[in-house]
């Protein structure tokens, strides 16, 4: 299908870049408490709306580490670790250093790039 295809930005394959941002718990994270956590957070979640509603974000989630090391995963739709860094460090919980991130460029299917409007689909609330 080849509108799908220019849509999601698939190569012949069906595939294309993207880099895959693994945060992990910064050296402030026991620093920010309270109010002041929640905010982080709130903001952390409006980032992640935006930079999805901007086609940059395919899918992110948290991490189910009980050592809390690894705390979630954005899978980011740009070609450099450059520019997927320049949108990480967008995220209040970033340059806040409660999370930092680790980046590695991923080839994956770009059928990713329609789990955005799937999930608006199949929420029931949204953050």
């Amino acid at each position: 299908d080849a509108e799908l295809a220019k849509k999601t930005g698939a190569d012949d394959f069906g595939m294309r870049s993207y880099v895959l941002a693994i945060l992990k718990t910064g050296r402030n994270d026991s620093k920010v408490t309270g109010d002041a956590r929640a905010e982080l957070f709130k903001g952390h979640f409006a980032n992640m709306n935006r930079l999805a509603s901007e086609g940059k974000l395919a899918v992110a989630g948290p991490f189910n580490d009980p050592d809390k090391k690894y705390r979630g995963l954005f899978i980011l739709a740009v070609k450099t670790v450059d520019e997927a860094r320049a949108l990480a460090e967008t995220d209040p919980t970033v340059k806040a250093g409660v999370l930092v991130v680790d980046y590695v460029p991923w080839y994956g299917s770009a059928a990713l790039m329609l789990t955005n409007e799937n999930h608006d689909k199949a929420a029931k609330k949204s953050f």
